[in-house]
């Protein structure tokens, strides 16, 4: 994930579930914990006996909501207003945890002389904006100094240019009046929970924040996620037992289809699909993949690896390490792409696998009517799903919009069995992939 990966260097959780019995604080914001990962939570209600307080910031009262000790009804969308809102009051009260931040986060690196942010600029941007491009030239972005490496720095956290500072005047307008103008959140209430958060940080306590796809959904997921790791990157809980930011994931199919992988545009790890004609030479998709820094600097070194895996002794670099052998994409083979040709008519048939399209995907308008395109429609799952019965029992069926006796579509319903059921690769929210036996 962007937000994670760009303040970590890796968009995966910074935590385990079971290092959650270590928090002195836990906030629960963006998922029902209790309710969509009742195993993980059992870590939770390990540290709330220990003496932790447990946060639930949500705009329903949930089972999660119950077991809390303090429960934040919020306006839904209104994140990043209540995580600023409490990093404003860490910075202006200086509660911030010095060391940490001055020793182990970016925070006293002096930025470029012409790097401009929204309040120097006036117009909403950040400096090297192309209009035209409608994207922004980073060049502008980088620190002073040696490159990445030996950057100047500032340990006052005074100069003007530095991060510090920088953050400090972007996030100077979240004052708890406008928390409680933007998330409908008291005062009082929003000075309890920021308290409670600054009381279990520090040089010998820590906080967890859990959040789930109730932040991932959002169109401003990635900003929502990236603010929740400037929060815990002051507060000094990064890398550290007890703190950390768990990213709980919705399901186990959705971490497994980047840890695994099951999606069509990545190999195992995040690792990027190879192109077809762009990157028809191992040489040129390491190019085309390999940043100058952080993790991602290591790509050639993954992937190599991972050939090594795949095909073993018969992978050697006079052979590429057998590149030539993994297939390489060659147009947009995304979900949208199949919707779209099933409602044009090109799609003859569609195996639909551990996935209900008919209520779960956007426009599921469109995705009925698409399938009444098909001419076959093979539907695997543990019990009738909507799609296995949208031919006569639908919304669009109860309009009139598809006619039960029209529809050529014909639909083959077979049973599934469940992942406990079955033996395979399995990986969980905190990517611990194991082999699963029956």
């Amino acid at each position: 994930m962007p937000g994670l990966g760009t303040s970590f260097g890796r968009g995966g959780a910074t935590t385990a579930q079971q290092d959650l019995a270590n928090a002195d604080c836990i906030l629960i914001e963006g998922s029902s914990m209790a309710e969509a990962h009742p195993v993980g939570f059992r870590w939770v209600m390990k540290a709330k006996e220990r003496g932790a307080t447990i946060i639930h910031v949500d705009p329903r009262f949930s089972r999660t909501s119950a077991l809390a000790n303090i429960w934040v009804p919020i306006r839904a969308g209104s994140d990043i207003t209540f995580l600023g809102g409490i990093i404003h009051h860490v910075i202006e009260n200086e509660l911030f945890f010095r060391d940490y931040v001055v020793h182990y986060t970016n925070a006293s690196c002096i930025l470029r002389d012409d790097y401009g942010d929204p309040e120097d600029n006036a117009d909403g941007y950040f400096s090297g904006w192309n209009e035209n491009r409608r994207a922004y030239e980073m060049e502008s972005w980088q620190y002073k100094g040696e490159g990445l490496s030996y950057p100047e720095r500032d340990l006052t956290l005074q100069d003007p240019q530095c991060v510090f500072q920088k953050l400090k005047r972007h996030f100077a307008r979240y004052t708890p009046k406008m928390v409680e103008k933007v998330c409908g959140v008291p005062p009082a209430l929003f000075q309890k929970v920021a308290d409670t958060l600054v009381r279990a940080s520090g040089p010998d306590k820590t906080a967890a924040i859990c959040y789930a796809v109730g932040w991932t959904q959002h169109s401003k997921g990635v900003q929502i996620i990236r603010t929740a790791s400037i929060l815990q990157l002051l507060l000094g809980n990064i890398g550290r037992p007890g703190g950390g930011i768990l990213a709980l994931r919705g399901h186990a199919s959705i971490q497994g289809s980047t840890d695994i992988p099951t999606l069509y545009d990545i190999l195992p790890g995040y690792l990027a699909m190879p192109q077809g004609g762009d990157e028809e030479t191992l040489q040129k998709y390491l190019d085309a993949h390999t940043p100058k820094t952080g993790l991602w600097s290591n790509t050639p070194a993954y992937f190599i690896s991972l050939l090594k895996a795949y095909y073993g002794k018969s992978a050697t670099g006079e052979n590429d390490f057998g590149y030539d052998w993994l297939p390489k994409i060659t147009a947009d083979h995304s979900f949208f792409e199949y919707l779209y040709d099933m409602a044009d008519g090109k799609m003859e048939g569609m195996f639909l696998i551990g996935q209900n399209s008919a209520v779960g995907a956007p426009n599921t308008r469109l995705q009925r009517r698409s399938m009444a395109k098909l001419k076959w429609f093979v539907i695997r799952d543990m019990v009738e799903t909507e799609p296995a019965r949208f031919w006569r029992d639908s919304a669009e069926i109860e309009r009139g919009e598809l006619r039960t006796d029209e529809i050529e579509t014909e639909v083959f319903f077979f049973p599934a069995a469940g992942h406990a059921e079955k033996e395979g690769a399995f990986t969980n929210t905190q990517r611990l992939l194991q082999w699963r036996e029956k």
